[in-house]
């Protein structure tokens, strides 16, 4: 790839369990421009006889027509891996991604996502058995480690022996979570080390921040984000400059309006409604600014304490009825 190379970069939604469901990815695509494509959040192998087509529901092609998408498999089980891939294969997906990075946790004790990292010699004995018996190809989505950020220069050697579509690092250790800031220096010495292509992932919330990430790694072109793009549904068309004469807080208001409405169309509660919806408000609140910091504060507060429909919908119409600006996520 040319250095100097400008071009439009290619921008991925990240997955994330809870968040960026199919329901998610397609009122956002619908609503907002810029994002090429999803990883979608990861599906958990199981024996073969456990399988149920309702797991697989999040990625059927007819739910995904707005967004192309890659579904993502979190597994430790190369026999386990191989039927899902090539039953995702069937299905249409002719790429899909390995989790690598799940930090949660009660996953990674089951050396799943981040919880395989330090184990190179497993990673390799499934990769040498997976590869050459799956009809996708494949990428791998990791972080520097479980808990020590020299892990992934063990893994290096290893990725670079398979023909892997793609890396992409969030460069953070499992352990960190979301914590601290993203590994930057350890990202630079992962990209002279690897001969695949990289995804950068992690703390891209304005069109700021990418600029100075992209500043920094020229020969990166690939950009997945996750919370940031949560936060700021906006965040996609501010990275490739897509201009709108809309008032962005109208634009805001009709994108979580649908957003609500269908996911009340899947729900069979109003409790798990309207906790899916508080769960996008802790992070759509950040984007708000209002004449007095104080009342914005408080019309949120409304927010997260409503346990009914009535009290959930008149507090996000309260929200709006205050004197608020739209200012996307602070860097």
């Amino acid at each position: 790839m040319d250095p100097m190379d400008k071009s439009q970069p290619t921008l991925i939604m990240a997955p994330l369990q809870g968040y960026t469901d199919r329901t998610f990815r397609q009122v956002h695509s619908r609503h907002f421009s810029g994002i090429d494509l999803a990883v979608a959040p990861f599906i958990s192998t199981m024996s073969q006889h456990r399988l149920k087509p309702s797991r697989l529901k999040d990625i059927l092609p007819e739910f995904n027509r707005d967004l192309k998408i890659i579904p993502q498999i979190l597994s430790n089980n190369a026999q386990d891996f191989i039927f899902l891939a090539n039953t995702l294969y069937d299905l249409g997906h002719t790429e899909i991604n390995w989790n690598l990075g799940c930090p949660h946790s009660k996953i990674a004790k089951k050396k799943r996502g981040s919880g395989l990292l330090p184990f190179p010699e497993e990673i390799d004995a499934l990769l040498k058995e997976i590869i050459p018996n799956i009809n996708n190809r494949l990428s791998v989505k990791v972080r520097l480690g479980r808990k020590d950020n020299r892990e992934i220069f063990n893994l290096l050697p290893i990725f670079n022996h398979y023909p892997l579509s793609e890396i992409i690092v969030h460069p953070r250790t499992g352990t960190q979570m979301y914590t601290g800031m993203a590994d930057q220096d350890t990202f630079g010495r992962i990209l002279e080390n690897t001969e695949h292509r990289l995804v950068y992932n992690g703390d891209i919330v304005n069109r700021n921040t990418f600029e100075l990430t992209r500043h920094k790694f020229p020969r990166i072109n690939h950009f997945m984000i996750g919370r940031g793009l949560i936060a700021d549904p906006f965040l996609g068309e501010d990275i490739k400059q897509i201009t709108s004469q809309e008032s962005r807080i109208l634009r805001f208001k009709d994108f979580q309006a649908r957003l609500f409405n269908e996911y009340s169309e899947l729900f069979s509660g109003p409790g798990h409604l309207i906790g899916r919806m508080k769960g996008f408000w802790t992070f759509f609140g950040s984007s708000f600014k209002g004449d007095s910091e104080i009342h914005t504060r408080k019309a949120l507060k409304k927010i997260f304490k409503s346990s009914s429909l009535e009290q959930y919908t008149d507090s996000v119409d309260h929200f709006f009825d205050q004197d608020i600006l739209w200012q996307g996520t602070p860097a």
